[in-house]
């Protein structure tokens, strides 16, 4: 615990479940419980369609009275604070006596706290019996901006998933190069962007790409996006996310799909890859294994079922870079 300096708290629906532990797995080595998590890794949360708060824990005690005592030894300097109260599983301390807790708190901070439109928050909770205090960084939501994109296909991607996608392929680092090699109208591409992946994008449909050049102008996004089969693609990239054209919209053969992943494969050492079939054999025939994969369904759709494998190649084939 003392050497977790980060809280985060999750939300998610119930059909998000396994997503959101796939991508939490990836990004801090574990996997979140009870839509909590502590780390020593620093994740923005609006990178996330997730997390939906972190805690930078900067004072931590078994004893409140001690951790009283740290707090107060930050010497925070702060016009318009506010101090809030999270009660997590095992917390039994009463309503009554939480707020008398964070009226000690307030009286820790110099300035005048503001209730209704404060510049900071701070957070005090009780986790797993250690009494933490630090600032609150919440999810700004930014990202939903993108609903409003020019362009869109109905199955698309939800952007939940789509940013799952780039925090399961970059593993939380902003320096990896991501292909999206599928990238349609730009569903993923916009999300990457907005958190500061690099990332570039490629279909072989010149319509969507230059649907998808259109939404990440809009934006004001840069992200170069090649209108050619991936087979043509002749540079590395550190991962790849496939996400792999299905129905009427988008037909793809058993070849055509055999076809995308085995390219896919010949440019990465990873892949990300949804599916709304099984493609177990398809991905062995490349020589990648699968190290994770989760089952994401549609709110309201039960029979429809998106399946997300993360594929890492056989140590033994490793040739890229």
């Amino acid at each position: 615990m003392s050497t977790k300096k980060h809280l985060y708290i999750f939300g998610y629906e119930v059909f998000e479940d396994e997503l959101c532990k796939l991508e939490s797995n990836a990004i801090f080595n574990q996997k979140e419980k009870d839509k909590l998590l502590i780390s020593d890794i620093k994740v923005e949360p609006s990178s996330s369609a997730f997390i939906k708060k972190r805690i930078d824990i900067s004072s931590a005690s078994e004893d409140y009275t001690t951790l009283i005592k740290k707090v107060k030894k930050e010497n925070i300097q702060m016009e318009g604070f506010k101090v809030e109260y999270f009660v997590f599983e095992g917390d039994s301390t009463e309503y009554p006596n939480r707020l008398e807790k964070l009226k000690d708190i307030g009286y820790c901070i110099e300035g005048n706290p503001d209730y209704h439109s404060p510049t900071v928050m701070y957070a005090l909770c009780c986790y797993k019996g250690v009494w933490c205090f630090g600032k609150t960084i919440k999810n700004n939501f930014n990202w939903n901006k993108h609903k409003q994109k020019p362009w869109s296909y109905s199955n698309s991607i939800g952007m939940n998933i789509a940013k799952a996608l780039v925090n399961i392929a970059a593993q939380g680092s902003k320096e990896k190069m991501l292909l999206d090699a599928c990238c349609g109208v730009g569903t993923i591409l916009l999300e990457a962007c907005f958190a500061g992946n690099k990332i570039e994008g490629c279909d072989i449909n010149w319509k969507v790409c230059n649907k998808s050049r259109k939404n990440l102008a809009h934006f004001n996004y840069s992200a170069t996006v090649y209108c050619t089969d991936i087979k043509d693609i002749n540079r590395k990239y550190d991962a790849a996310i496939i996400d792999l054209p299905y129905n009427l919209l988008s037909r793809a053969t058993e070849q055509d799909v055999a076809h995308i992943i085995e390219s896919t494969a010949q440019i990465t050492n990873r892949l990300v890859i949804v599916s709304t079939t099984d493609i177990t054999t398809q991905i062995q025939n490349t020589g990648f294994n699968i190290s994770d994969n989760c089952s994401v369904r549609k709110r309201g759709k039960t029979n429809f079922e998106r399946r997300i494998w993360v594929c890492e190649k056989n140590k033994s084939d490793k040739h890229i870079r």
